[in-house]
């Protein structure tokens, strides 16, 4: 592969908007006066059917029979499909199989599609569905993560990873301390729901226009359902209204049973999922069971850790492979474990599928080793601040439990500067003195860090494409495989194309994803949309300035080397000419003023079957401090103040960045605390929406919220102009908030005992770890 030239500079701020100013969103002036289009918002093609799915109502069962005359009969409807009537491949799972379009015969979770219909109303195709006679043979099934366990029922392989002795060093340290947490899962509650429009085309083919994080993947899952060839399929992504991770596999189920529907009536079909349906038919942040042994000295200082870590991965594989790896690969976090072992087990339950969602599996891995932190605080009657800066990766303590050297030692002296901007430990004794005298009333705060690997853990996902085209007025049209989801892509790549030539920002336009014009592209996911997709089109961008400098220097009769582009200029030896005027100067000379881009992230590489190698080009880095206050009576709580220092880089646009650290932050802290998934013991989801399930409002936010970037921090690794990710690393810095809680709860021991404290931890969680709390006193009280 061709090595990408690292020479491009960091440009001077003469023309507007490149790669590291504040330039507004792309689309900004369109989301606030409505003009934004979605998939709902596109004009309806003539005779336009819709779609909705019958979906299963038991948790595991055999289909014994299925009358659907009712619902072919049903006013307005036009089709009604089944598995049967798939023409090509039947399973649609991403990565290992197991996900049937359609149900055939076996149900395996509460929402499972089992038939589609078409029908000439979104309403009359969801009243159609729902006449369906269904008859089942109902079999055992396991709804929670204990039950798999128990039963042994795992979707994948479970995995170890492992360095040195973990039990002889357990059994040496001097102390030891055992632990265990549930952590909750998250809905993504996105604005937009899972949505996708398909059009029939020539040739048996169709246009998808998808809500999706991956075209690509829809292009060849509704090719593979079909029985064509991929290039008879096109998908399209202009913008979502939100992903997290939720439409990155989520997506493409609609957009095969709209293909297949499209195929049965030779009509274009639409299939938008109400809210309700959305939530019981598509997958969620992973919960997960984790367990902890760790042995450390009487310091705090760490010697030894064997974890535990268990998702519940639904009925099907779909990415939880890859998330469980993520959430071991995480299980350090920030810290040094020395002898440890961490091993990963992939549950199956009767449940929807789990799936992507921010982090990936990280934050779930991040929650035991911070519980472990506070325990051993408290166990020692120390500042759960200091056990964290005692164990934090450092040179001397910097490989990891798989093997990877952590190379930049960022996190030690941001800690600190935190630390004394927050003024930790003036208002951390203001605390402990406020407790003293306030019987009711409880006040909590933690400081925690956050390490978060950057790259697919999916070696070969880590690349991209881009296309970028030059007019003969000087105006830049770009392609690229990322698409948009309201984190900023299209302006942060369009800066760096504007950086490349050294060209207003206005010039250049990001057009809407298209599997057609950059092909077999990765999901925008994993941090990594401005890393692959910024690189391929600087390559690109990169040939096309070869040529136009070839050009002006054989033109003009200059060296090469005094050809130079500045602020909307092309200097060439004494001239300094217009942009727009050496564009149609080069194209009148036949020079070709296009180009296709690619990008391979390097150094990566990792073996599962020993459990080490390298899996992340680098780390992101940040650190929060968050201070709450409860209520012992009720268990209620409110989050006072924030403090976040997050390390970006060298920053593609500061206000993007900040917008995605203050967003990640509240949306880790909602699925820390508000954000419940609930299902009955028959495995029905009961949270179908925002009357029964709490995303943060603004009275949740701190009213205090403070959020810096670390100032002349470049990446050491070559990526786009030194930046570094910052999409999903914030997230986890809403684990401040819930260990503020424990900090608050444990305060009723004086700080002798921590209390588990479950997540999301609702009031009445609090308020649990308040009477536990209560029963650990009256226990110490009765043997003393």
């Amino acid at each position: 592969m061709r090595k990408l030239p690292l020479n491009v500079p960091v440009p001077a701020r003469n023309a507007r908007g490149l790669a590291g100013a504040s330039a507004i969103h792309e689309s900004a002036w369109k989301h606030v006066s409505g003009q934004a289009r979605y998939i709902d918002d596109l004009p309806e093609p003539e005779s336009l059917l819709h779609a909705a799915v019958g979906h299963s109502d038991q948790a595991h069962a055999r289909i014994v029979s299925m009358d659907l005359s009712e619902v072919s009969a049903y006013p307005g409807v036009v089709a009604v499909i089944t598995a049967a009537d798939v023409p090509g491949h039947l399973d649609i799972g991403p990565v290992f199989p197991g996900d049937p379009v359609l149900a055939d015969g076996l149900v395996e979770h509460i929402g499972q599609p089992i038939f589609a219909v078409a029908a000439t109303s979104h309403l009359a195709a969801r009243k159609a569905a729902r006449l369906a006679k269904v008859e089942y043979a109902t079999m055992e099934a396991a709804i929670t993560v204990d039950q798999a366990l128990e039963k042994q029922l795992f979707v994948r392989p479970s995995q170890t990873q492992q360095r040195g002795d973990p039990d002889d060093a357990l059994a040496r340290a001097p102390h030891r301390l055992r632990g265990e947490q549930y952590v909750g899962g998250q809905e993504h509650f996105y604005l937009e729901g899972q949505a996708c429009l398909v059009e029939p085309t020539e040739d048996r083919g169709v246009f998808v226009h998808t809500s999706s994080q991956h075209p690509s993947e829809v292009q060849k899952l509704v090719a593979e359902v079909l029985g064509l060839p991929i290039h008879e399929v096109q998908a399209e992504v202009r913008r979502m209204g939100g992903g997290f991770g939720g439409k990155e596999t989520q997506a493409a189920p609609l957009a095969c049973v709209a293909a297949l529907l499209a195929r049965a009536t030779g009509r274009p079909v639409k299939y938008r999922l109400a809210r309700a349906d959305d939530m019981i038919q598509t997958g969620k942040r992973h919960d997960f069971y984790n367990k902890y042994d760790i042995g450390f000295d009487g310091n705090g200082l760490i010697h030894g850790a064997d974890i535990m870590v268990a998702g519940r991965c639904g009925y099907s594989p779909d990415l939880s492979d890859a998330i469980v790896d993520r959430a071991m690969f995480h299980a350090d976090n920030a810290y040094f474990l020395d002898q440890a072992r961490v091993t990963g087990h992939r549950c199956k339950t009767h449940t929807v599928s789990n799936t992507a969602f921010r982090g990936f599996g990280g934050p779930q891995g991040m929650m035991v080793i911070e519980q472990a932190m506070d325990d051993i605080a408290s166990y020692l009657g120390r500042d759960p601040l200091d056990i964290r800066k005692l164990n934090l990766y450092r040179p001397g303590r910097d490989v990891t439990h798989y093997g990877q050297t952590v190379e930049q030692h960022l996190l030690p002296e941001m800690v600190d500067s935190l630390e004394a901007s927050s003024d930790y430990r003036q208002r951390r004794q203001d605390i402990i003195d406020f407790n003293r005298s306030s019987p009711v009333l409880k006040r909590g705060m933690a400081l925690t860090p956050v390490k978060f690997g950057i790259s697919f853990t999916a070696k070969h996902l880590n690349q991209a494409g881009a296309l970028v085209h030059i007019y003969t007025d000087g105006s830049i049209e770009v392609n690229h495989g990322g698409t948009e989801m309201g984190q900023g892509l299209y302006i942060k790549v369009a800066q760096v194309v504007a950086s490349a030539f050294q060209v207003d920002l206005d010039r250049i336009k990001v057009s809407a994803t298209r599997t057609d014009k950059v092909p077999n592209t990765s999901p925008t996911a994993a941090s990594s949309g401005s890393d692959l997709n910024g690189m391929a089109a600087l390559d690109a961008c990169e040939k096309i300035r070869a040529r136009l400098t070839a050009f002006a220097a054989h033109h003009w009769s200059v060296p090469a080397e005094q050809v130079s582009f500045v602020n909307n200029q092309v200097v060439i030896g004494s001239k300094s000419l217009p942009w727009a005027d050496v564009i149609r100067a080069a194209y009148m000379n036949r020079i070709s003023l296009s180009s296709s881009g690619f990008y391979a992230t390097p150094k990566i590489h990792y073996d599962p079957a020993t459990g080490t190698g390298r899996p992340f080009l680098y780390y992101a880095n940040g650190v929060a401090c968050s201070e709450v206050l409860i209520d012992t009576f009720t268990g209620e709580y409110r989050v006072l103040r924030t403090d976040i220092l997050q390390d970006a880089g060298r920053s593609l646009n500061p206000e993007i960045d900040i917008g995605q650290i203050e967003g990640g932050f509240i949306q880790g802290m909602g699925w820390l605390t508000t954000e419940e998934l609930v299902y009955s013991d028959e495995g029905r989801l009961l949270t179908t929406g925002p009357a029964t399930y709490k995303i943060p409002a603004v009275s949740d936010c701190p009213p205090d919220l403070r959020v810096a970037l670390v100032p002349e921090s470049p990446n050491r690794e070559a990526t786009v102009f030194h930046s570094k990710a910052v999409g999903e690393p914030p997230l986890m810095l809403g684990i401040a908030v819930w260990s503020a809680l424990r900090n608050a709860v444990a305060s009723l021991t004086d700080y002798r005992y921590s209390p588990r404290l479950d997540t999301p931890a609702t009031p009445e969680r609090v308020l649990a770890a308040v009477s536990a709390s209560q029963r650990w006193l009256d226990d110490q009280q009765e043997h003393a």
